[in-house]
């Protein structure tokens, strides 16, 4: 049986990561703290084995070593898109210090293979390097910190670079999963001018580009410290996502368009120029995945 431990098990994706792999057949260890609560895991948390984490770094390298894992996955992030100087802290604690805590116990366990998470945000303007907020700054910096474990602890990585992701069960309050619920309501939404191009990605296909990293970097002994996106470049307008949410569901929002300024540092055309992942191929168009909303 093949062992999994992953951390950010209790958000969208990770959860959604945790019912596939049960399903495959794999044994589930989940790092968390108490206070990201299990709402999302709530059905499956019984069948998975959950390490409170409390910053004790000791017990963390022993909890790798008793386990041997096969693989990391590792989805913890701390997002806070416009950040305020308190927030500081808790931005580098979340996206720098628990992941190298990660890697530093892996140093001394069987687990040599990490999946790691990244953001399409670390390339603002189709730039090589260009963070759009400090999340994505700090996104870039642990990126290279798992360079220093991958060329002197025979760590091997993938990091997947994530765009805009979405699903049924997303609890997340974000404008594409509550499209049903404001049309529904006839909520009125003071929104930007709209022409800022998204590369939306149902979760089910998130989901599998997981599993396919991990198999690649399974087969693949030469493969060391990988970079890929996750993208569809299936590239649309957020004026004609609403559009063919309206046309799939035949509801109408009640939009008003420029109501609101776009954010700074706004993501008007999403980055390009990056390598796909091997053996993976998107499943879900988006016209599909806003169908699933209405089921």
């Amino acid at each position: 049986m093949k062992k999994a431990l992953i951390t950010g098990g209790t958000g969208f994706i990770g959860s959604n990561l945790c019912r596939r792999l049960l399903k495959d057949g794999w044994k589930i260890f989940l790092i968390t703290k108490k206070e990201f609560g299990y709402d999302n895991i709530i059905d499956i948390k019984e069948k998975l084995e959950i390490y409170e984490y409390e910053d004790n770094f000791s017990e963390l390298m022993e909890y790798l070593k008793r386990i041997e894992a096969d693989v990391v996955f590792h989805l913890a992030s701390t997002i806070i898109t416009e950040h305020k100087a308190q927030d500081i802290h808790k931005i580098l604690q979340g996206n720098i210090t628990f992941g190298t805590e990660i890697l530093e116990a892996m140093k001394y366990s069987s687990t040599k293979l990490l999946i790691n998470t990244g953001t399409y945000w670390q390339h603002y303007n189709n730039e090589e390097y260009n963070p759009v907020d400090l999340y994505a700054a700090t996104k870039e910096a642990f990126q290279n910190i798992i360079k220093y474990y991958v060329e002197v602890e025979n760590i091997r990585c993938i990091t997947l670079k994530l765009f805009d992701t979405y699903g049924e069960n997303d609890k997340r309050p974000k404008l594409i999963n509550l499209l049903n619920k404001f049309a529904d309501e006839g909520t009125e939404l003071n929104m930007s001018p709209g022409e800022q191009i998204l590369d939306l990605v149902h979760v089910e296909d998130i989901v599998e580009a997981y599993i396919v990293a991990y198999e690649n970097l399974n087969k693949n002994l030469f493969l060391r410290d990988g970079k890929y996106a996750v993208a569809t470049e299936e590239r649309y307008q957020l004026k004609e996502v609403i559009q063919l949410f309206e046309k799939i569901s035949n509801k109408k929002l009640n939009i008003n368009w420029g109501g609101r300024e776009y954010r700074k540092r706004e993501v008007m055309i999403p980055w390009n120029d990056y390598k796909v992942l091997p053996n993976w191929k998107r499943k879900i168009s988006l016209k599909k995945g806003l169908g699933l909303f209405l089921k």
